[in-house]
Protein backbone atom coordinates (compact mmCIF):
# COMPACT_ATOMS: atom_id res chain seq x y z
CA UNK A 1 0.00 0.00 0.00
CA UNK A 2 2.79 2.52 0.77
CA UNK A 3 4.16 1.27 -2.82
CA UNK A 4 1.34 2.34 -4.20
CA UNK A 5 0.48 5.88 -2.64
CA UNK A 6 4.07 6.95 -3.11
CA UNK A 7 3.75 6.33 -6.85
CA UNK A 8 0.54 8.50 -7.17
CA UNK A 9 1.00 12.15 -8.36
CA UNK A 10 -2.00 12.65 -5.36
CA UNK A 11 -1.97 10.24 -2.53
CA UNK A 12 -5.70 9.35 -1.81
CA UNK A 13 -5.02 8.18 1.62
CA UNK A 14 -4.63 10.43 4.89
CA UNK A 15 -1.45 9.76 6.61
CA UNK A 16 -3.20 8.64 9.45
CA UNK A 17 -4.64 5.79 7.95
CA UNK A 18 -1.87 4.98 5.81
CA UNK A 19 0.49 4.45 9.04
CA UNK A 20 -2.40 2.63 10.76
CA UNK A 21 -2.28 0.05 7.56
CA UNK A 22 1.61 0.05 8.69
CA UNK A 23 1.17 -1.17 12.48
CA UNK A 24 4.62 -3.40 12.49
CA UNK A 25 6.41 -2.36 9.26
CA UNK A 26 6.60 1.61 10.55
CA UNK A 27 8.90 1.64 12.83
CA UNK A 28 11.20 -0.57 10.87
CA UNK A 29 11.19 1.81 8.16
CA UNK A 30 11.46 4.89 10.33
CA UNK A 31 13.23 3.53 13.86
CA UNK A 32 13.56 7.30 14.82
CA UNK A 33 10.74 10.27 14.21
CA UNK A 34 11.29 13.73 14.82
CA UNK A 35 7.44 14.84 15.91
CA UNK A 36 5.99 17.33 17.79
CA UNK A 37 3.53 16.38 20.38
CA UNK A 38 0.27 17.79 18.15
CA UNK A 39 1.53 15.90 15.29
CA UNK A 40 1.96 12.56 17.06
CA UNK A 41 -1.54 12.46 17.94
CA UNK A 42 -2.81 13.62 14.71
CA UNK A 43 -1.19 10.90 12.64
CA UNK A 44 0.23 8.21 14.91
CA UNK A 45 -2.96 5.74 15.67
CA UNK A 46 -3.12 5.18 19.17
CA UNK A 47 -2.60 1.43 20.18
CA UNK A 48 -0.19 0.98 17.40
CA UNK A 49 3.12 -0.49 17.95
CA UNK A 50 4.74 1.66 20.99
CA UNK A 51 8.67 3.59 20.32
CA UNK A 52 11.60 2.21 23.02
CA UNK A 53 11.81 5.52 24.28
CA UNK A 54 10.26 9.09 23.95
CA UNK A 55 12.70 12.01 24.46
CA UNK A 56 10.62 15.17 24.96
CA UNK A 57 13.02 18.41 24.40
CA UNK A 58 12.72 21.84 25.20
CA UNK A 59 9.97 20.42 27.76
CA UNK A 60 9.66 23.24 29.73
CA UNK A 61 7.74 24.64 26.68
CA UNK A 62 5.12 21.40 26.48
CA UNK A 63 2.09 21.76 28.26
CA UNK A 64 1.22 18.41 30.15
CA UNK A 65 -1.84 17.57 28.38
CA UNK A 66 -0.10 17.98 24.87
CA UNK A 67 2.41 15.48 26.19
CA UNK A 68 0.86 12.74 27.23
CA UNK A 69 -0.37 11.27 23.46
CA UNK A 70 3.52 10.71 23.10
CA UNK A 71 4.38 9.59 26.21
CA UNK A 72 1.65 6.90 25.93
CA UNK A 73 3.06 5.93 22.99
CA UNK A 74 6.47 5.02 24.23
CA UNK A 75 7.68 2.26 26.83
CA UNK A 76 10.46 5.30 28.19
CA UNK A 77 10.44 8.89 28.75
CA UNK A 78 12.93 10.81 28.87
CA UNK A 79 12.17 14.35 29.42
CA UNK A 80 15.03 17.46 29.31
CA UNK A 81 14.07 21.03 29.69
CA UNK A 82 15.07 24.27 31.82
CA UNK A 83 12.33 24.99 34.20
CA UNK A 84 14.51 28.62 34.31
CA UNK A 85 13.06 28.91 30.90
CA UNK A 86 10.06 30.01 28.87
CA UNK A 87 7.16 28.44 29.97
CA UNK A 88 3.95 26.91 27.74
CA UNK A 89 1.91 30.45 27.34
CA UNK A 90 -1.01 31.35 26.07
CA UNK A 91 0.06 34.68 24.25
CA UNK A 92 2.90 33.34 22.78
CA UNK A 93 4.43 35.29 20.03
CA UNK A 94 3.43 38.82 21.68
CA UNK A 95 4.07 40.79 24.82
CA UNK A 96 1.28 41.69 26.43
CA UNK A 97 1.83 45.05 28.43
CA UNK A 98 -1.12 45.08 31.01
CA UNK A 99 0.15 43.34 34.11
CA UNK A 100 -3.49 41.85 34.89
CA UNK A 101 -3.74 38.90 32.53
CA UNK A 102 -6.65 37.11 32.99
CA UNK A 103 -6.18 33.37 34.41
CA UNK A 104 -6.55 31.97 30.80
CA UNK A 105 -4.21 33.87 29.75
CA UNK A 106 -1.16 33.00 32.15
CA UNK A 107 1.84 30.80 31.85
CA UNK A 108 0.62 27.02 32.23
CA UNK A 109 2.37 24.59 33.71
CA UNK A 110 5.04 22.33 31.49
CA UNK A 111 5.23 18.33 31.50
CA UNK A 112 9.11 19.19 33.07
CA UNK A 113 7.71 21.29 36.20
CA UNK A 114 4.94 17.81 36.69
CA UNK A 115 8.10 15.18 36.22
CA UNK A 116 10.60 17.15 38.80
CA UNK A 117 6.96 17.74 41.33
CA UNK A 118 6.52 14.57 40.84
CA UNK A 119 9.65 12.58 42.15
CA UNK A 120 10.65 11.91 38.91
CA UNK A 121 14.70 10.58 38.45
CA UNK A 122 16.54 13.94 38.06
CA UNK A 123 20.02 14.85 36.60
CA UNK A 124 21.38 17.78 35.90
CA UNK A 125 23.82 18.56 32.85
CA UNK A 126 25.81 22.18 34.31
CA UNK A 127 28.47 21.61 31.86
CA UNK A 128 28.08 25.26 29.92
CA UNK A 129 29.76 25.93 26.17
CA UNK A 130 28.38 28.33 24.27
CA UNK A 131 29.38 31.25 25.52
CA UNK A 132 33.00 32.27 24.49
CA UNK A 133 33.08 34.33 27.14
CA UNK A 134 32.14 33.57 30.57
CA UNK A 135 30.70 37.37 31.24
CA UNK A 136 28.07 35.94 28.31
CA UNK A 137 26.68 33.59 31.13
CA UNK A 138 27.79 35.05 34.30
CA UNK A 139 24.68 37.28 35.42
CA UNK A 140 22.58 33.97 34.25
CA UNK A 141 24.76 31.86 36.48
CA UNK A 142 24.64 33.57 39.65
CA UNK A 143 20.64 34.67 39.27
CA UNK A 144 18.64 31.62 37.89
CA UNK A 145 21.58 28.78 38.17
CA UNK A 146 22.93 29.56 42.07
CA UNK A 147 26.72 29.42 40.48
CA UNK A 148 26.54 25.28 39.72
CA UNK A 149 27.08 26.13 35.45
CA UNK A 150 30.23 24.82 34.85
CA UNK A 151 31.75 27.49 32.35
CA UNK A 152 35.12 27.93 30.56
CA UNK A 153 37.83 30.96 30.75
CA UNK A 154 38.54 32.89 27.64
CA UNK A 155 42.21 33.12 27.04
CA UNK A 156 42.03 37.45 27.66
CA UNK A 157 42.25 39.14 31.15
CA UNK A 158 39.70 41.83 30.45
CA UNK A 159 36.20 41.32 28.71
CA UNK A 160 34.18 43.33 26.63
CA UNK A 161 31.50 40.58 25.32
CA UNK A 162 28.63 42.83 26.98
CA UNK A 163 28.10 46.45 26.28
CA UNK A 164 25.55 48.74 27.43
CA UNK A 165 24.84 51.58 24.65
CA UNK A 166 22.91 54.08 26.08
CA UNK A 167 20.28 55.83 24.04
CA UNK A 168 18.19 58.87 24.36
CA UNK A 169 14.79 57.15 23.69
CA UNK A 170 10.93 57.63 24.52
CA UNK A 171 8.84 54.90 24.51
CA UNK A 172 6.05 55.53 22.45
CA UNK A 173 3.45 54.19 25.30
CA UNK A 174 -0.32 53.76 24.20
CA UNK A 175 0.58 54.52 20.64
CA UNK A 176 2.43 51.97 18.83
CA UNK A 177 4.68 50.83 21.69
CA UNK A 178 7.99 51.42 19.81
CA UNK A 179 11.20 52.93 20.39
CA UNK A 180 12.44 54.59 17.37
CA UNK A 181 15.39 55.40 18.56
CA UNK A 182 16.44 52.11 19.95
CA UNK A 183 15.44 51.01 16.51
CA UNK A 184 17.61 53.36 14.35
CA UNK A 185 20.50 52.68 16.22
CA UNK A 186 20.34 48.51 16.36
CA UNK A 187 19.39 48.88 12.20
CA UNK A 188 22.40 50.88 11.92
CA UNK A 189 24.80 48.79 13.66
CA UNK A 190 23.68 45.82 12.09
CA UNK A 191 24.15 47.54 8.50
CA UNK A 192 27.73 48.00 9.51
CA UNK A 193 28.87 44.77 10.98
CA UNK A 194 27.00 43.09 7.94
CA UNK A 195 29.27 45.95 5.74
CA UNK A 196 31.92 44.54 7.24
CA UNK A 197 31.97 41.61 7.36
CA UNK A 198 31.14 41.14 3.39
CA UNK A 199 35.12 41.70 3.41
CA UNK A 200 35.17 38.33 5.36
CA UNK A 201 35.89 34.99 3.76
CA UNK A 202 32.31 33.15 3.93
CA UNK A 203 33.12 30.39 6.36
CA UNK A 204 34.28 33.03 9.15
CA UNK A 205 31.97 35.36 8.79
CA UNK A 206 29.63 35.78 12.16
CA UNK A 207 26.17 35.62 12.61
CA UNK A 208 23.92 38.19 13.91
CA UNK A 209 20.98 38.44 15.70
CA UNK A 210 18.24 41.00 17.80
CA UNK A 211 15.58 40.88 20.34
CA UNK A 212 13.36 43.06 21.28
CA UNK A 213 10.79 43.67 24.43
CA UNK A 214 7.81 42.78 22.46
CA UNK A 215 6.64 41.95 18.71
CA UNK A 216 5.82 45.86 17.50
CA UNK A 217 9.82 46.85 18.44
CA UNK A 218 10.18 44.03 16.50
CA UNK A 219 8.37 44.91 13.87
CA UNK A 220 9.79 48.06 13.62
CA UNK A 221 12.84 46.93 13.16
CA UNK A 222 12.28 44.44 10.77
CA UNK A 223 11.02 46.98 8.71
CA UNK A 224 13.87 49.02 8.67
CA UNK A 225 15.51 46.49 8.27
CA UNK A 226 13.74 46.11 4.93
CA UNK A 227 14.85 49.70 3.64
CA UNK A 228 18.88 48.61 4.49
CA UNK A 229 17.99 45.73 2.46
CA UNK A 230 16.65 47.61 -0.60
CA UNK A 231 19.50 49.66 -0.66
CA UNK A 232 22.27 47.66 -0.59
CA UNK A 233 21.52 44.13 -2.60
CA UNK A 234 25.05 42.69 -1.18
CA UNK A 235 23.15 42.31 2.26
CA UNK A 236 21.06 39.77 1.43
CA UNK A 237 23.99 36.55 2.06
CA UNK A 238 23.23 36.82 5.50
CA UNK A 239 19.47 36.45 5.23
CA UNK A 240 19.34 33.89 2.63
CA UNK A 241 17.35 30.87 3.82
CA UNK A 242 19.93 28.81 3.26
CA UNK A 243 22.37 29.93 5.80
CA UNK A 244 22.42 27.40 8.51
CA UNK A 245 22.25 30.96 10.57
CA UNK A 246 20.46 33.74 9.23
CA UNK A 247 20.28 37.45 10.52
CA UNK A 248 17.03 36.91 13.70
CA UNK A 249 14.59 39.39 14.73
CA UNK A 250 12.70 38.06 17.28
CA UNK A 251 10.96 39.01 20.67
CA UNK A 252 11.14 37.81 23.91
CA UNK A 253 8.70 35.21 23.92
CA UNK A 254 9.65 33.51 20.74
CA UNK A 255 13.70 33.59 20.74
CA UNK A 256 14.03 30.65 22.86
CA UNK A 257 16.23 28.30 20.93
CA UNK A 258 17.95 30.43 19.26
CA UNK A 259 21.56 31.41 19.18
CA UNK A 260 23.81 33.80 17.10
CA UNK A 261 27.53 34.89 17.72
CA UNK A 262 26.26 38.61 18.04
CA UNK A 263 23.13 39.42 19.74
CA UNK A 264 22.00 42.83 19.90
CA UNK A 265 19.02 43.57 22.61
CA UNK A 266 16.56 46.34 22.20
CA UNK A 267 15.16 46.86 25.94
CA UNK A 268 12.72 49.25 24.52
CA UNK A 269 10.56 50.40 27.51
CA UNK A 270 11.35 53.82 28.75
CA UNK A 271 10.32 57.46 29.33
CA UNK A 272 7.38 58.18 27.37
CA UNK A 273 6.73 61.46 25.61
CA UNK A 274 6.26 63.38 28.61
CA UNK A 275 9.24 62.14 30.49
CA UNK A 276 7.61 59.92 32.62
CA UNK A 277 8.89 56.42 33.71
CA UNK A 278 6.33 53.36 34.61
CA UNK A 279 7.30 50.34 36.00
CA UNK A 280 5.62 48.99 33.56
CA UNK A 281 7.75 46.46 31.30
CA UNK A 282 5.55 44.42 29.61
CA UNK A 283 6.05 40.63 29.85
CA UNK A 284 8.98 41.00 32.83
CA UNK A 285 5.78 42.35 35.11
CA UNK A 286 3.87 39.20 35.23
CA UNK A 287 4.74 35.82 36.60
CA UNK A 288 7.60 34.02 34.74
CA UNK A 289 8.98 37.39 33.73
CA UNK A 290 12.64 36.41 34.86
CA UNK A 291 12.62 33.10 32.58
CA UNK A 292 12.01 35.60 29.96
CA UNK A 293 14.54 37.78 30.72
CA UNK A 294 16.86 34.80 31.02
CA UNK A 295 16.18 33.62 27.42
CA UNK A 296 17.14 36.91 26.66
CA UNK A 297 20.35 37.48 27.84
CA UNK A 298 21.91 33.98 27.13
CA UNK A 299 21.46 33.72 23.28
CA UNK A 300 24.51 35.31 22.26
CA UNK A 301 28.06 33.18 21.62
CA UNK A 302 30.30 36.13 21.17
CA UNK A 303 28.71 39.76 22.38
CA UNK A 304 26.18 41.16 23.39
CA UNK A 305 24.77 44.65 22.71
CA UNK A 306 21.97 46.33 24.90
CA UNK A 307 20.35 49.53 23.62
CA UNK A 308 18.72 50.72 26.03
CA UNK A 309 16.70 54.05 27.24
CA UNK A 310 16.77 53.69 30.68
CA UNK A 311 19.61 53.29 33.74
CA UNK A 312 19.32 50.65 36.58
CA UNK A 313 19.38 53.42 39.33
CA UNK A 314 16.23 55.13 37.09
CA UNK A 315 14.10 51.27 37.97
CA UNK A 316 12.38 51.57 41.46
CA UNK A 317 11.35 48.35 43.12
CA UNK A 318 9.25 50.35 45.57
CA UNK A 319 6.81 51.06 43.09
CA UNK A 320 7.11 46.93 41.74
CA UNK A 321 7.64 43.69 43.51
CA UNK A 322 7.96 41.59 39.75
CA UNK A 323 11.02 39.31 40.12
CA UNK A 324 11.56 40.43 36.13
CA UNK A 325 11.61 43.81 36.81
CA UNK A 326 14.17 43.30 39.84
CA UNK A 327 16.20 41.20 37.19
CA UNK A 328 16.26 43.44 34.82
CA UNK A 329 17.50 46.27 37.39
CA UNK A 330 20.30 44.10 37.95
CA UNK A 331 20.78 43.18 34.39
CA UNK A 332 21.12 46.46 33.30
CA UNK A 333 24.04 47.32 36.17
CA UNK A 334 25.52 44.00 35.45
CA UNK A 335 25.71 45.40 31.84
CA UNK A 336 26.81 48.92 32.41
CA UNK A 337 29.83 48.03 35.61
CA UNK A 338 30.61 44.91 34.61
CA UNK A 339 31.62 41.52 36.75
CA UNK A 340 32.10 43.67 39.95
CA UNK A 341 28.18 44.23 40.73
CA UNK A 342 27.86 39.85 41.14
CA UNK A 343 28.52 39.35 45.04
CA UNK A 344 29.76 35.86 43.95
CA UNK A 345 32.71 37.95 41.89
CA UNK A 346 33.83 40.37 44.56
CA UNK A 347 37.61 38.41 44.60
CA UNK A 348 37.74 39.04 40.46
CA UNK A 349 38.52 36.21 37.92
CA UNK A 350 41.39 35.54 39.83
CA UNK A 351 42.24 32.85 42.67
CA UNK A 352 45.43 31.73 45.34
CA UNK A 353 47.17 28.95 44.19
CA UNK A 354 45.53 25.25 45.35
CA UNK A 355 48.54 23.99 47.14
CA UNK A 356 52.28 23.89 47.31
CA UNK A 357 52.47 21.98 44.00
CA UNK A 358 50.85 25.17 41.85
CA UNK A 359 52.57 27.66 43.66
CA UNK A 360 56.20 26.00 43.06
CA UNK A 361 55.65 25.66 39.53
CA UNK A 362 54.23 29.05 39.23
CA UNK A 363 57.61 30.64 40.43
CA UNK A 364 59.67 28.40 38.42
CA UNK A 365 57.93 30.18 35.11
CA UNK A 366 58.33 33.45 37.13
CA UNK A 367 62.07 33.30 37.15
CA UNK A 368 62.19 32.60 33.44
CA UNK A 369 60.86 36.03 33.08
CA UNK A 370 57.03 34.98 32.28
CA UNK A 371 54.15 36.99 34.28
CA UNK A 372 52.06 33.79 35.58
CA UNK A 373 48.79 34.63 36.95
CA UNK A 374 46.50 31.61 39.27
CA UNK A 375 43.23 30.10 39.14
CA UNK A 376 41.85 31.59 35.82
CA UNK A 377 38.19 31.70 35.63
CA UNK A 378 34.85 32.79 37.41
CA UNK A 379 33.34 29.32 38.42
CA UNK A 380 33.60 26.07 39.47
CA UNK A 381 36.38 24.71 36.37
CA UNK A 382 39.27 27.40 36.31
CA UNK A 383 42.98 26.98 34.97
CA UNK A 384 45.46 26.31 37.28
CA UNK A 385 47.80 28.78 35.78
CA UNK A 386 47.87 31.11 33.20
CA UNK A 387 51.04 32.91 31.63
CA UNK A 388 50.60 36.40 29.90
CA UNK A 389 50.97 37.80 27.02
CA UNK A 390 54.44 39.55 27.70
CA UNK A 391 53.23 42.20 24.74
CA UNK A 392 49.58 41.99 25.61
CA UNK A 393 48.55 42.47 28.90
CA UNK A 394 45.07 41.88 28.55
CA UNK A 395 45.64 38.31 26.99
CA UNK A 396 47.24 34.81 27.83
CA UNK A 397 49.81 33.33 25.24
CA UNK A 398 49.29 29.83 26.97
CA UNK A 399 47.85 27.74 30.11
CA UNK A 400 49.44 25.51 32.45
CA UNK A 401 47.45 22.73 34.05
CA UNK A 402 48.83 20.75 36.95
CA UNK A 403 47.63 17.61 38.41
CA UNK A 404 46.57 19.16 41.70
CA UNK A 405 43.13 18.97 44.03
CA UNK A 406 41.30 20.59 41.08
CA UNK A 407 42.16 17.29 38.97
CA UNK A 408 41.17 14.76 41.44
CA UNK A 409 38.56 16.76 41.96
CA UNK A 410 36.95 15.28 38.31
CA UNK A 411 34.46 12.78 38.65
CA UNK A 412 35.48 11.14 35.41
CA UNK A 413 38.97 10.50 33.59
CA UNK A 414 36.59 11.75 29.96
CA UNK A 415 36.17 15.38 31.84
CA UNK A 416 39.95 15.90 33.46
CA UNK A 417 41.97 14.55 30.43
CA UNK A 418 39.76 15.24 27.98
CA UNK A 419 36.63 16.86 27.67
CA UNK A 420 38.22 20.06 29.34
CA UNK A 421 41.30 20.20 27.23
CA UNK A 422 38.77 19.95 23.81
CA UNK A 423 36.80 22.81 25.22
CA UNK A 424 39.62 25.27 26.48
CA UNK A 425 41.28 24.05 22.64
CA UNK A 426 38.12 25.51 20.93
CA UNK A 427 37.91 28.77 23.13
CA UNK A 428 41.88 29.19 21.97
CA UNK A 429 43.86 28.22 24.53
CA UNK A 430 47.45 26.42 24.47
CA UNK A 431 47.77 24.28 27.56
CA UNK A 432 50.71 22.43 28.83
CA UNK A 433 50.18 19.87 31.07
CA UNK A 434 52.21 19.36 33.96
CA UNK A 435 52.21 15.93 35.89
CA UNK A 436 53.35 15.80 39.51
CA UNK A 437 55.30 12.83 39.51
CA UNK A 438 57.90 14.23 36.41
CA UNK A 439 57.96 17.38 38.36
CA UNK A 440 59.45 15.76 41.33
CA UNK A 441 61.45 13.43 39.09
CA UNK A 442 63.08 16.29 36.82
CA UNK A 443 61.29 20.15 37.41
CA UNK A 444 64.12 21.96 35.27
CA UNK A 445 63.76 19.86 32.28
CA UNK A 446 60.16 20.27 32.30
CA UNK A 447 60.45 24.32 33.04
CA UNK A 448 62.99 24.54 30.17
CA UNK A 449 60.78 22.68 27.81
CA UNK A 450 57.98 24.15 28.24
CA UNK A 451 59.75 27.78 28.34
CA UNK A 452 60.86 26.90 25.08
CA UNK A 453 57.31 26.07 24.09
CA UNK A 454 56.26 29.09 24.84
CA UNK A 455 59.24 31.26 23.40
CA UNK A 456 57.77 29.38 20.31
CA UNK A 457 54.32 29.85 20.48
CA UNK A 458 55.36 33.98 20.69
CA UNK A 459 57.55 34.00 17.76
CA UNK A 460 54.80 32.59 15.63
CA UNK A 461 51.98 34.95 16.92
CA UNK A 462 54.31 37.97 16.34
CA UNK A 463 54.76 36.44 12.44
CA UNK A 464 51.27 35.92 12.00
CA UNK A 465 50.60 39.04 13.30
CA UNK A 466 52.31 41.57 11.00
CA UNK A 467 50.80 39.44 8.11
CA UNK A 468 47.17 39.75 9.91
CA UNK A 469 47.64 43.46 10.11
CA UNK A 470 48.90 43.93 6.70
CA UNK A 471 45.47 42.41 5.76
CA UNK A 472 43.86 44.18 8.41
CA UNK A 473 44.62 47.11 6.75
CA UNK A 474 42.96 47.02 3.71
CA UNK A 475 39.53 45.88 5.24
CA UNK A 476 39.38 48.00 8.65
CA UNK A 477 36.16 49.50 9.00
CA UNK A 478 35.57 52.07 11.60
CA UNK A 479 31.52 53.21 12.55
CA UNK A 480 29.92 54.85 15.19
CA UNK A 481 26.29 54.73 16.04
CA UNK A 482 24.20 57.66 15.27
CA UNK A 483 25.43 60.83 16.87
CA UNK A 484 21.84 60.90 19.44
CA UNK A 485 23.06 57.61 21.18
CA UNK A 486 25.73 59.09 22.55
CA UNK A 487 27.97 55.89 21.95
CA UNK A 488 31.48 55.69 21.79
CA UNK A 489 33.30 54.93 18.17
CA UNK A 490 33.68 51.10 17.77
CA UNK A 491 36.24 49.85 15.50
CA UNK A 492 35.38 46.48 13.22
CA UNK A 493 39.22 45.09 12.36
CA UNK A 494 39.13 42.24 10.27
CA UNK A 495 41.81 39.54 10.22
CA UNK A 496 42.39 36.71 7.36
CA UNK A 497 41.65 33.14 7.50
CA UNK A 498 44.22 31.16 9.41
CA UNK A 499 42.52 27.81 8.97
CA UNK A 500 44.98 25.08 9.68
CA UNK A 501 47.02 26.80 12.02
CA UNK A 502 48.28 25.71 15.29
CA UNK A 503 45.38 25.87 17.81
CA UNK A 504 47.28 28.26 20.27
CA UNK A 505 45.69 31.86 21.02
CA UNK A 506 46.57 34.60 18.17
CA UNK A 507 47.27 37.39 19.93
CA UNK A 508 48.17 40.53 19.11
CA UNK A 509 51.96 41.55 19.92
CA UNK A 510 55.42 42.81 20.07
CA UNK A 511 58.14 42.27 22.95
CA UNK A 512 62.07 42.74 24.03
CA UNK A 513 62.14 39.03 25.18
CA UNK A 514 65.09 37.09 24.23
CA UNK A 515 63.92 34.77 21.41
CA UNK A 516 66.95 33.10 20.97
CA UNK A 517 65.95 29.41 21.60
CA UNK A 518 63.28 27.55 19.71
CA UNK A 519 60.93 24.24 19.62
CA UNK A 520 58.27 22.52 17.61
CA UNK A 521 54.52 22.04 19.78
CA UNK A 522 51.42 19.77 18.98
CA UNK A 523 48.48 20.70 18.08
CA UNK A 524 44.94 18.67 18.96
CA UNK A 525 42.16 19.52 16.15
CA UNK A 526 40.00 17.52 18.28
CA UNK A 527 35.60 18.56 18.26
CA UNK A 528 34.34 19.63 21.02
CA UNK A 529 32.54 17.33 22.98
CA UNK A 530 28.91 17.13 23.26
CA UNK A 531 27.51 15.61 26.84
CA UNK A 532 25.17 12.63 26.40
CA UNK A 533 21.63 12.44 28.43
CA UNK A 534 21.17 8.95 30.07
CA UNK A 535 18.08 6.91 29.91
CA UNK A 536 17.15 6.26 33.34
CA UNK A 537 15.52 2.54 33.56
CA UNK A 538 12.59 3.07 36.85
CA UNK A 539 11.09 -0.34 37.83
CA UNK A 540 11.27 -3.14 35.67
CA UNK A 541 7.22 -4.24 36.18
CA UNK A 542 6.63 -0.42 35.84
CA UNK A 543 3.99 0.22 32.53
CA UNK A 544 5.71 3.50 31.77
CA UNK A 545 9.25 4.58 32.69
CA UNK A 546 10.10 8.15 32.88
CA UNK A 547 13.14 10.17 33.32
CA UNK A 548 13.63 13.51 33.46
CA UNK A 549 17.19 16.15 32.66
CA UNK A 550 16.70 19.47 33.87
CA UNK A 551 19.21 21.33 31.20
CA UNK A 552 20.73 24.52 31.88
CA UNK A 553 19.40 25.78 28.06
CA UNK A 554 22.02 28.21 28.26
Amino acid sequence: MLHHQMSLDRPSTPIRQLLASLPETFTKLAPCVLMSPLSVAQYLPAGQATFDVVIFDEASQITTWDAIGAIARGSQTIVVGDSKQLPPTNFFGRAEEDGDLPEAERDMPSILDEVMAAGVPTRRLNWHYRSRDEALIAFSNHFYYNGRLVTFPAPSTGSDAIRLHKMDGTYARGQGRVNHEEARAITEMMRRRLRAWLAVPEDERQTLGVITFNAEQQALILDLLDEVRRADSELEWFFADERDEPVIVKNLENIQGDERDVMLFSVTFGPDLDGKLTMNFGALNGRGGEKRLNVAITRARRELHVFSSIWAKQIDLDRTRADGVRDLKAFLDYAERGPSTLPSRDESSLGPVEGSFEEAVANAFRSKGWEVRTQIGISGFRVDLGVVHPDYAGSYLAGIECDGARYHASPTACDRDKIRHVVLADLGWTIFRVWSTDWFRNSSRIVNDIHLELIHLLQEDREIRVTANREADKYATEFELPEESGDRLETVQLVPSRTGEKEFSRLDGASSMDLSADSESDSDDSALAVPVIPVFQAESDSKLNFASAEVSRT
